[in-house]
């Protein structure tokens, strides 16, 4: 049973099945009204036909597409690969598709990619972004569409957003080093995160205060390009540093690549953000902040649907608890 070519219709199964386009439709919906042998014929047929459910069909009849829209940075990095994955099986479990659109960090991109969002009428729209002030905050609050910004805190109480406690997760970091004896450590942060940088750096220096650490050993070194971190690290051990807080994951790794390169693998101990060996495998365990991606996933699927759902709600600013996962590279 089927057809050669063409898509098959909501009408195609109703003629193949002798039953009205209605009964096909809530049969294939499930609904108890229909009995369960018919539901499952109907069903049956419809599969050996190759249909499949015209989304676009219904989303004209109920005014929304089942589809939310991601606005991330350079998917190249795993921090946003993994909470798309994770994002992308919330979102499933609660009946939505996701549309993943990368902005590369850029602010200009990040309009664009939102205006194409908007252009496929999305539901509701998920945000990192990654400056501020930020043009796409700005389109998306006069937009009217839904929105949660995710890991960035923008300034004020507009907006939904969902951010771990960053200032904690800097303290940890800090902390985690002087307790492995560390007198002399740093911040590292290659590319300054809107409201993030400032955060960790703010725990990372409470640490230090905490720990007896004088003001002149708890330093911030910066650096933007492969040249820069180079000469920052060479500064860093000139000053005889030891132990390095970097801003995550994927810049320790960076550091302890070039640290390899120039000859200074055995000078610093790391400490990391993001805990993404949690969720992959990579051949240089870290010591990391873990910040709970799996539950901020859960949490923002979750108040992007009841804000959908209903757009009067007092926007919501969740904290997600941090905390410390060793792996020895603080040693």
């Amino acid at each position: 049973m089927g057809r050669s070519t063409g898509r098959v219709t909501l009408q195609d199964v109703a003629k193949a099945t002798g039953y009205t386009s209605n009964t096909v439709s809530r049969a294939l919906k499930n609904k108890p009204d229909i009995s369960v042998q018919t539901r499952e014929y109907i069903q049956k047929v419809a599969r050996e036909m190759g249909y499949v459910r015209n989304y676009i069909a219904s989303s004209l009849r109920s005014g929304r597409t089942k589809t939310i829209a991601m606005i991330a940075g350079n998917m190249s990095n795993p921090f946003y690969a993994i909470l798309a994955d994770l994002l992308q099986r919330e979102a499933f479990r609660l009946g939505y598709s996701l549309m993943i659109l990368c902005a590369q960090d850029e602010p200009e991109m990040e309009v664009s990619v939102l205006k194409m969002a908007l252009s496929r009428q999305v539901d509701g729209v998920l945000i990192l972004p990654s400056y501020a002030p930020s043009p796409a905050m700005e389109m998306l609050r006069s937009s009217g569409i839904p929105y949660v910004v995710l890991s960035r805190k923008i300034p004020g109480d507009q907006d939904d957003c969902i951010v771990c406690d960053e200032e904690q997760g800097g303290y940890l970091a800090g902390r985690h080093l002087i307790e492995h004896g560390h007198r002399k450590i740093a911040m590292f942060s290659q590319n300054p995160v809107l409201y993030s940088t400032e955060k960790r750096r703010e725990g990372f220096i409470r640490a230090c205060r905490e720990g007896g650490i004088a003001e002149s050993d708890c330093l911030f070194e910066s650096g933007n390009s492969e040249e820069k971190i180079i000469a920052g690290l060479k500064r860093l051990k000139d000053e005889q540093v030891t132990g390095i807080f970097s801003f995550c994951d994927v810049e320790a790794w960076e550091e302890i690549t070039l640290m390899d390169r120039i000859g200074l693998k055995d000078n610093f101990s790391i400490v990391g953000f993001d805990n993404i060996l949690g969720y992959i495998n990579f051949p240089k365990p870290i010591c990391s902040v873990d910040c709970g991606l799996q539950e901020e996933a859960r949490i923002a699927i979750d108040l992007l649907r009841k804000r959908i759902h209903d757009r009067a709600l007092p926007p919501q600013q969740v904290v997600l608890p941090v905390s410390l996962v060793c792996r020895e590279s603080c040693n």
